[in-house]
């Protein structure tokens, strides 16, 4: 039952998401759609109680509760972020709006633009943590909570991960466009 909540919360979300940039722009009706953008939230307070609640009538707990913590993690660490890259593309294609402004491609600027990505990753696994060490402490019993301890161990090894892969972009930054000097200009005729 909790695989199949997480699902009907990833199909809500942008089920949501659509509904209200829908409302947004092409139907302009602004406070319409941002209300329906705010009650996404509510989509991860429902798995959090259905998994608490699971977990209260007895069920073991397993992997279907650690995967529930990191999707609500992932949801609080980068949800923000997708949602106002959205509605930036939105605003543009279907409002008449600027076009986004993208990420940068190079040099120290990308390196500081997957440090702040990154920083969402580590957000999501200390609320995936806190949220897996409240279900153990729940649970009260070691021997029944080993499966939620790996699952914050994995949090924590995506972080490292995608820690590495951002470092990368300071470590190994990709050189910018060359600029033509004059000496090239007057080469080409």
């Amino acid at each position: 039952m909790i695989v199949t909540l997480i699902i009907v919360c990833e199909v809500g979300f942008w089920v949501l998401l659509a509904a209200g940039l829908a409302a947004r722009y092409p139907l302009r009706m602004p406070r319409t759609g941002l209300a329906i953008l705010l009650m996404e939230p509510l989509l991860e307070i429902v798995l959090l109680v259905v998994t608490a609640l699971d977990l209260r009538n007895g069920a073991d707990p397993s992997w279907k509760h650690g995967l529930a913590a990191l999707y609500i993690g992932y949801t609080v660490g980068h949800g923000h972020r997708t949602v106002k890259w959205l509605d930036g593309h939105a605003a543009h294609r279907l409002g008449g709006g600027p076009p986004p402004v993208k990420p940068p491609t190079h040099g120290a600027a990308r390196a500081r633009h997957e440090g702040r990505v990154w920083l969402g990753t580590v957000v999501g696994a200390a609320v995936a943590t806190g949220l897996l060490q409240a279900a153990a402490w729940y649970v009260g019993d070691a021997a029944r909570t080993g499966s939620l301890e790996g699952w914050m161990h994995t949090s924590w090894r995506i972080v490292a991960f995608h820690g590495l892969f951002a470092l990368s972009y300071a470590l190994f930054p990709k050189k910018g466009p060359k600029k033509a000097s004059a000496g090239d200009l007057t080469k080409s005729y």
